[in-house]
């Protein structure tokens, strides 16, 4: 007889909450280096064009140029603060579905657990019962040595 468990259906739905929990879990930390990406991007560009500013300031340049070169760091300057915050959010948003995934594999440990207690307890009572057949055919050739 097969070991067949009544709350298998259970075992199995924790188990593809784990499995979703774990996909959300790695598509937040690709979120999080993608934003990361994008604020190294800007930080790189910030210096490439603070560097031409510089660079242009030591000779002579129009000064429309040099203002319009400034007016263009600080609006990477804004993107850059903006992107921080995207990054911070990221990070929150990692951290979270990182709780959750613990949540959803301890959830998911006490049910297979449970499942592991039952299919113990299934196999001593066969076990039990192969014992208990075993016992009765050893009486049975005991009397009937006796008789004969």
């Amino acid at each position: 007889m097969k070991f067949k468990y009544a709350l298998q259906k259970i075992v199995d739905l924790k188990g593809s909450e784990k499995s979703m929990a774990e996909w959300e879990y790695a598509a937040s930390l690709g979120r999080l280096r993608s934003e990361e990406e994008r604020l190294a991007s800007l930080r790189r560009e910030r210096g490439e064009y603070e560097s031409e500013l510089a660079e242009k300031a030591q000779r002579p340049t129009p000064l429309a140029e040099l203002h319009l070169l400034q007016d263009y760091i600080s609006f990477l300057d804004g993107q850059i603060q903006r992107q921080r915050q995207g990054v911070r959010a990221a990070e929150e948003q990692v951290r979270q579905r990182q709780v959750f995934l613990k949540v959803k594999m301890v959830d998911e440990k006490v049910w297979l657990n449970a499942r592991g207690k039952a299919l113990n307890r299934y196999r001593e009572e066969m076990l039990q019962r192969e014992q208990n057949e075993l016992d009765e055919i050893a009486t049975r050739r005991a009397a009937a040595a006796s008789r004969g």
